[in-house]
């Protein structure tokens, strides 16, 4: 830098012209007011530059400079300060990269979802396996392997979906005709047909039935739990239902079986759970009757011990082993246990975000 003296005067003009050409720039509007501050007023501006020129104007003469420097910037402050709240122009390609950034929204697993996985999850850690079999299958695994006769009437059309064979059946009796799986317990047979002993299987997929109104739907997804060893008694159904009900409902939850009737065990129960509310008194503390459940219990499934003729027709001697099975709703189960109490399962597959965002 030169030591040479520089006029006031002049000083003053080069500074104002630095004014102006940082008010034009300002007045262009083709940056934002963050980036013009540093580049109008930063240690690297034209303005500071000239500044630094005031230790070359004489003494006696300084005093004129000080007023004109202040005036200056307070300018130049004054139009950024004008701009600050201003957008970006659209034509500018300079992005603040400080600033945070607008988060999508977070979804998550749909609420059928999250109880197959944590029901599958209860069920690996007492050492289940979890298998897969067809959702379209022969009308025999679903039917009369299970001991369904051909005039049972879950085997009526306006009960079962029936799909038109691609061709001629062949001659095997078990591959005539070919239905949409109208429950889970097709897998059963299935299983025991791999041949494999002792059998620990939970098949969890979606079902099939003409049938549509306020607590049921065309498509919806069913548990079974298959169990089948030497000496497997009812206290081993039990056994297993009070552990699924305790990690799935809650630790003050109990099961209870009641005898009823289906054509694939022997004997057969439904599985009652007790109510969650009043925790199977029927009544609540203030002695009035559970308004949910009303007598203390709530129907959960429906399980029993394998019938024989259905353990013969998966290959195995009901002789040397037995064996029990379970299965229930997935949407009936995870509404019992987030007590939304639901007056139309339908809801559940209408894709409506206000609902699905609560779980």
């Amino acid at each position: 830098m030169s030591d040479e003296l520089i006029a006031a005067s002049n000083l003053i003009s080069l500074l104002i012209e630095a004014q102006e050409d940082a008010l034009a720039t300002i007045k262009a509007g083709n940056k934002p007011e963050s980036e013009l501050r540093l580049q109008l007023l930063g240690a690297k501006s034209e303005l500071t530059r000239l500044t630094r020129q005031i230790g070359r104007v004489p003494k006696e003469e300084r005093q004129k400079i000080g007023p004109v420097v202040t005036e200056i910037k307070r300018s130049i402050e004054d139009a950024l300060n004008a701009i600050a709240t201003d957008a970006p122009p659209k034509n500018s390609d300079w992005v603040d990269v400080t600033t945070p950034g607008i988060r999508p929204p977070e979804g998550h697993l749909h609420i059928v979802s999250q109880a197959i996985m944590e029901v599958t999850r209860i069920f690996e850690r007492i050492g289940f396996t979890r298998v897969r079999h067809p959702e379209v299958d022969w009308d025999w695994y679903p039917f009369e392997s299970l001991n369904m006769p051909a005039h049972h009437p879950a085997r009526d059309e306006w009960e079962t979906f029936f799909l038109e064979y691609p061709g001629k059946p062949g001659k095997d009796p078990h591959k005539q005709k070919i239905v949409l799986t109208p429950h889970t317990s097709n897998g059963q047979v299935r299983e025991m047909e791999k041949g494999k002993l002792p059998i620990r299987m939970i098949n969890i997929a979606k079902c099939y039935r003409r049938q549509i109104d306020v607590s049921h739907t065309p498509m919806f997804h069913q548990f079974e739990g298959l169990y089948i060893d030497k000496d497997v008694s009812i206290g081993h159904l039990k056994g297993v239902f009070d552990h699924f009900v305790k990690q799935f409902f809650g630790p003050n939850r109990e099961t209870r079986l009641r005898p009823f009737h289906f054509q694939f065990t022997e004997p057969s129960f439904e599985v009652d759970i007790n109510c969650g509310i009043c925790l199977g008194t029927g009544n609540l503390a203030n002695g009035s009757p559970c308004k949910l459940c009303k007598a203390g219990w709530l129907e959960l499934g429906g399980s029993g011990m394998v019938h024989p003729v259905v353990l013969r027709n998966g290959g195995i001697d009901p002789d040397i082993y037995s064996g029990f099975a379970f299965g229930w709703g997935i949407e009936r189960t995870y509404m019992m246990k987030s007590g939304t109490k639901l007056d139309d399962i339908r809801l559940l597959y209408s894709n409506d975000v206000r609902f699905l965002e609560q779980f």
